[in-house]
């Protein structure tokens, strides 16, 4: 079992950065895919960012250019660095891995002024 631990959410101001962490720990010692996803109250969850075991990197055509993920170590440890953040990032936003999948518990990041 893995269990996936996010820090990083908060409350920050537009145009504000954040940095979003995930650690995975557990008897999962290679995880292929791990990614960020995030969810609108009334909305459907929708795919963020991933990145893979080999450094393949995928992006919603709305974050592109604003948001980085990044795994140093190839691993266990997630990381989505926020820039230029917009009111419309407000949401939950979820660590995930695949193959097999987990889910974390979310943290909440709030864009406002």
């Amino acid at each position: 079992q893995v269990q996936l631990v996010e820090s990083g959410g908060g409350l920050v101001q537009p145009g504000g950065s954040l940095r979003l962490s995930c650690a995975a720990s557990g008897s999962i010692f290679s995880i292929y895919v791990m990614g960020w996803y995030r969810q609108a109250p009334g909305k459907q969850r929708e795919l963020v960012a991933t990145i893979s075991s080999v450094g393949r990197t995928n992006y919603a055509d709305s974050v592109k250019g604003r948001f980085t993920i990044s795994r140093p170590n190839a691993k266990n440890t997630v990381y989505l660095q926020m820039n230029t953040l917009k009111p419309e990032d407000t949401a939950v936003y979820y660590c995930k891995t695949e193959s097999p999948t987990y889910w974390g518990q979310g943290t909440q990041v709030t864009v406002s002024s």
